[in-house]
Parts: C-alpha cells; sequence; structure tokens
C-alpha cells in the first residue's frame, strides 16, 4: 500500500531539509567538505525517489512519461566562486 500523499510529501521536505545541513556544514568544514556534500547528495537522491516512486509512471493519476519532465532528474550542483 502506497503511503498518502501528504506523508510522502513530509518525508521529502525533511530529506531535503538533512541535506541543507549537510551542504551548509560543509560550508564551514572545508576538510570534510567532500564527506559532507557526498551525504547531502544522498539525502537528496533519496527524496527524489520517493517522490519518483509515489509519483512517476506507472502510479495512478500519473499520465506523464520521463520525457514529458526533463527537469525530473535535476540534481543540485555547487557553483565555483567566480
Amino acid at each position: 500500500m502506497h503511503a498518502s500523499r501528504e506523508v510522502v510529501l513530509e518525508n521529502v521536505r525533511r530529506y531535503r531539509a538533512i541535506a541543507s545541513l549537510y551542504r551548509q556544514t560543509a560550508a564551514f568544514r572545508p576538510l570534510q567538505s567532500r564527506s559532507l556534500l557526498d551525504h547531502a547528495r544522498e539525502w537528496e537522491n533519496l527524496a527524489l525517489t520517493a517522490l519518483e516512486s509515489y509519483f512517476g509512471p506507472g502510479t495512478p493519476g500519473c499520465d506523464k512519461q520521463p520525457q514529458d519532465a526533463p527537469y525530473a532528474h535535476a540534481r543540485w550542483e555547487t557553483m565555483a566562486a567566480a
């Protein structure tokens, strides 16, 4: 049985908040930043997986195919300082 929409969205919100905390911590701990950013990426992937499993193709009420939403696999990227 699938979780309700509200539960899925709350979990995604929490996963992304945790990822954000890892990214913020990485900004203040340069020696650990690679590891912290890897953890942030894992939490962001978990959030995307939760969204895709609930709202993805093949789920009731979802008529879009992956090619209809090219932004669906967008990931957080860091920008180099100018």
